[in-house]
């Protein structure tokens, strides 16, 4: 069974794609991204252990701010071609 999806828009880190058969666009993370941000969780799991909160604050806004371009680049690429967002989209504090 061959099926194709459609690049929404320029594959960066992430890459906004349709998959067939779904009503939305997903997301496609780069295997080394992927990886890097589950390193970076068990990273943060070591600092709550170790109870080194200001580094683990540190650690949970770098990774915030990484998923929050990606969920940017997923909005503006939906907005671009015209795509209601799974989701009600809220400003970020």
């Amino acid at each position: 069974m061959i099926k194709t999806l459609e690049l929404l828009g320029r594959p960066v880190n992430f890459a906004v794609v349709q998959l067939p058969e779904r009503n939305y666009p997903g997301v496609v993370v780069q295997g080394d991204t992927l990886n890097g941000l589950v390193r970076r969780l068990e990273e943060m799991s070591a600092l709550v252990r170790s109870n080194e909160l200001e580094d683990l604050t540190t650690e949970i806004e770098e990774m915030r701010e990484q998923l929050s371009a990606a969920r940017e680049y997923y909005e503006a690429t939906c907005a671009e071609r015209g795509i209601q967002l799974p989701y009600p989209k809220t400003k970020t504090p």
